[in-house]
C-alpha cells in the first residue's frame, strides 16, 4: 500500500509517470524501506495509466463490496407482526435472567 500512496503522491504532484527513483524517494523521506520487485509491480501495473481513471475504476469496484450494514429482508406477510409482538417478551426474559444471574454469582442482600 506504501508503494500505491507514494506513486498516487507523486502522480498528483504534478509528476505523469512516476520513476522507482522518485517513489524511492517518498519513502525514505518517511523511513519506509522498500522491496524492489513489489515497488516494480506496483509502476509496471500504473506506468502510463491516467490516475484520475484509475482512482475512478477502484471507486466503482468499492462501492460493489458488502460494506456489512444489516440488510432490509422481506418477511412472509403476518411475520411482521409476531415478530413485534414477541419483542417485549424477550426483553422481560433477559431482565429476569439478567436478576437471577446477579444472584448466582453471590451479590444478593440477604446472602
Amino acid at each position: 500500500m506504501h508503494y500505491v500512496a507514494s506513486y498516487l503522491l507523486a502522480a498528483l504532484g504534478g509528476n505523469t509517470s512516476p520513476s522507482a527513483k522518485d517513489i524511492k524517494k517518498i519513502l525514505d523521506s518517511v523511513g519506509i524501506k522498500e522491496d524492489d520487485d513489489q515497488l516494480n509491480k506496483v509502476i509496471s501495473e500504473l506506468n502510463g495509466k491516467n490516475i484520475e481513471d484509475v482512482i475512478a475504476q477502484g471507486i466503482r469496484k468499492l462501492a460493489s463490496v458488502p460494506s456489512g450494514r444489516p440488510v432490509a429482508i422481506s418477511a412472509a406477510p403476518g411475520t411482521a407482526a409476531l415478530a413485534a409482538g414477541s419483542a417485549p417478551v424477550a426483553a422481560e426474559e433477559k431482565k429476569e435472567e439478567s436478576e437471577e444471574s446477579d444472584d448466582d454469582m453471590g451479590f444478593g442482600s440477604f446472602d
